[in-house]
């Protein structure tokens, strides 16, 4: 029997949620920052494209994907590539900071929040909320066996950079560090959307100012296999706030009932994405599945179902109910 599980979907069902920092552009909606000859970067984001000069001459690993989204009309793709006759690899990569080359060497790379090469450019997207944990959807495509995507947040003051392993490039930065959130991808290919939610953990008391998040392919930063593909969509962040139990505040929203052969699902009020009802004969077989939509009564037949008794399971992300219902 296929046992309960609970998928954690964003909720923002109550106003002190709703006045937390959220991450911008994290559904991949807006596109901008065009440069000449390439797709356009999402607006808030960067890719090598606008990176150092080194990292500019690299082939284009970030594309807005009009075809596979979760959400919305688009998510972020980045592929990992090979650099044309040189033979190169380059990971593919999107971050809301600066992608750095400051030589040929690609473990002299790295992202950070000013630019190696003209120090007035600073990138930093500003965020001053401590969440719980980052949330997002991806689809993974390996170019080899051992590669993985990678998802990583920082929360920091003042300036930052990923890796944080000094260089002649950079200084250390972890004194700047609040938190840190990070995500890889199984080793395997992901043809489906699939949800991924890591905890933040905080290295200080303190409120950050900034949120850097990186995005790559290829989350080894020396890998020579090029093929990689990294889909992302829907990327936020989660709070706990204390002292409010949101799960059960979302729960004494919902009302679920059946007339006859219809199961009716009220989420009025409930803002919520990817809720699904499991409904469960007494053996404990599943019966049928469907998508509930947010903010709305949801009713549907089960028309050759035989009438008795039955278990549902509604799950997502603040949500966590189980009943009974009599079909007739």
């Amino acid at each position: 029997m296929k046992s309960f599980a609970t998928l954690l979907l964003f909720m923002a069902v109550s106003a002190s949620l709703s006045a937390q920092t959220t991450i911008a552009n994290g559904g991949f909606e807006t596109w901008g920052n065009a440069s000449p000859g390439i797709s356009s970067e999402p607006t808030g984001w960067f890719s090598n494209k606008s990176g150092t000069a080194i990292a500019m001459a690299g082939p284009q690993t970030c594309y807005q994907d009009n075809t596979i989204f979760r959400s919305g009309t688009s998510s972020v793709r980045v592929e990992t590539k090979t650099v044309p006759i040189v033979g190169t690899v380059v990971n593919g990569n999107v971050t809301t900071g600066v992608i750095n080359a400051p030589t040929i060497t690609k473990t002299d790379g790295y992202i950070g929040t000013v630019n190696a090469s003209t120090t007035t450019d600073v990138r930093r997207m500003a965020f001053t909320g401590r969440p719980d944990s980052l949330v997002g959807w991806y689809q993974y495509t390996q170019g080899g066996a051992a590669e993985q995507g990678k998802v990583r947040a920082i929360l920091h003051t003042g300036d930052y950079f990923d890796p944080e392993t000094p260089t002649t490039y950079h200084a250390d930065p972890t004194s700047n560090k609040v938190a840190n959130a990070l995500f890889l991808t199984p080793a395997a290919n992901a043809a489906t959307w699939t949800r991924f939610s890591v905890p933040f953990t905080y290295a200080a008391t303190s409120a950050p100012a900034y949120i850097m998040i990186n995005i790559t392919s290829s989350a080894d930063q020396a890998t020579t296999t090029a093929g990689s593909k990294l889909w992302i969509d829907d990327l936020q962040v989660i709070y706990k706030p204390n002292g409010v139990d949101e799960l059960a505040k979302a729960n004494e929203l919902i009302n679920i009932f059946a007339h006859y052969k219809t199961i009716n699902v009220d989420l009025t009020g409930i803002n919520a994405n990817g809720v699904l009802l499991n409904v469960y004969d007494v053996t404990g077989r599943i019966v049928h599945t469907q998508a509930m939509q947010a903010d709305r009564l949801n009713s549907f037949e089960l028309p050759f179902a035989a009438s008795g008794m039955y278990i549902y399971q509604l799950s997502g992300d603040g949500i966590a109910r189980n009943g009974r219902l009599i079909l007739q």
